[in-house]
């Protein structure tokens, strides 16, 4: 593959995979965040149960009635030329069928000045992935629990390879009205290559979320803790640029403890206002604050803010993320009810 367009690739997910747990599988898109909500409540939040179709993406369990006929869009400029976006759209088929959902998620890379092996120009290029998701959800018999699954088709293009494969999404979620409470458990990317970039297949990027989530009595806030990447304890790295070096010319490494390992799986978010016409939502990332943190520089990585107006039919919604002084992103979407 050409070494250019897999250098920024490789820069690109460093930022949105934070580092060990990135670079293990292709196909790394799939982690993008979906929507304005999600990326101002720290990223991966798989706990809301209500109106919103995108969050069928991440969590299908959390397929509902409640999403019958409405058509979610979301856009982000992301870091450089990199944009991604996302569209999902859920159908009350019935009462016995329930609902069926639909999405789709893609990432433009943008274009890249081609060189051959001498650093001589060649011709420009580009590249691109989409997913399509097909979802379904219910719930089961006499109880507060409801399981769903997403079945997505990949197809990858970067320069001139190209690759396409499938992965399905399984969730459980515990919804407990009386006290608003969700707690939830999703197995995410399940799945294979059909067809190699070249002759080598690669693993899709499995992960296993946990998310609990509670609107507080008499409060107007709903909090969200969601843990990631539980399928692997250690996701922490000791970053080689804080080293520290004595007047003896002795190295000390940064060092990981074992609750420095716990935080980085966790992610905190807090949404005012969450059944209101006007919506505010703010996010911390603990791993993201880590491993993007500058020595002696208060960056706020790590932080995220948004907010969501509701007109009639219409809710916009707005966030923004922060990864260093030198990288933000905003994201943008619109939600259509559609009855």
């Amino acid at each position: 593959m050409n070494q250019k367009l897999a250098f920024y690739i490789a820069l690109l997910f460093a930022t949105t995979t934070y580092a060990q747990v990135g670079g293990r599988s292709t196909y790394q898109f799939l982690n993008l965040l979906n929507s304005p909500r999600q990326a101002a409540l720290g990223g991966k939040v798989v706990t809301n149960y209500d109106y919103d179709p995108t969050q069928g993406l991440f969590n299908p369990a959390s397929i509902n009635p409640a999403m019958d006929n409405q058509l979610s869009l979301n856009y982000v400029n992301y870091l450089g030329d990199v944009s991604y976006g996302s569209a999902a759209y859920a159908y009350l088929w019935d009462r016995r069928t329930q609902v069926l959902h639909m999405g789709a998620t893609y990432v433009n890379y943008g274009k890249f000045d081609g060189y051959d092996e001498q650093g001589n120009p060649t011709n420009s290029f580009g590249g691109g992935e989409v997913a399509l998701s097909f979802g379904h959800a219910r719930n089961v018999a006499f109880t507060n629990f409801h399981v769903g699954g997403n079945i997505k088709l990949i197809s990858s293009k970067l320069e001139q390879y190209s690759s396409f494969g499938i992965a399905a999404d399984l969730a459980l979620m515990y919804v407990y009205e009386d006290w608003d409470l969700h707690i939830t458990a999703v197995a995410r990317n399940l799945g294979t290559q059909i067809t190699p970039y070249e002759n080598t297949y690669e693993k899709l990027p499995f992960e296993v979320i946990v998310g609990f989530s509670q609107t507080l009595q008499n409060i107007p806030i709903r909090w969200h803790f969601t843990l990631e990447n539980m399928q692997r304890w250690n996701v922490a790295f000791a970053n080689p640029n804080r080293d520290e070096n004595d007047l003896e010319g002795n190295t000390t490494s940064e060092k990981i403890s074992f609750v420095d390992n716990a935080f980085r799986h966790m992610i905190f978010g807090l949404e005012l206002f969450p059944e209101g016409g006007f919506n505010i939502r703010l996010g911390y990332n603990v791993r993201r604050a880590e491993e993007l943190r500058i020595i002696d520089l208060r960056a706020f990585a790590g932080l995220s803010a948004g907010f969501s107006i509701k007109l009639n039919k219409l809710r916009l919604s707005y966030s923004y993320s922060k990864f260093s002084n030198a990288a933000v992103s905003s994201y943008f979407g619109l939600n259509l009810n559609l009855q």
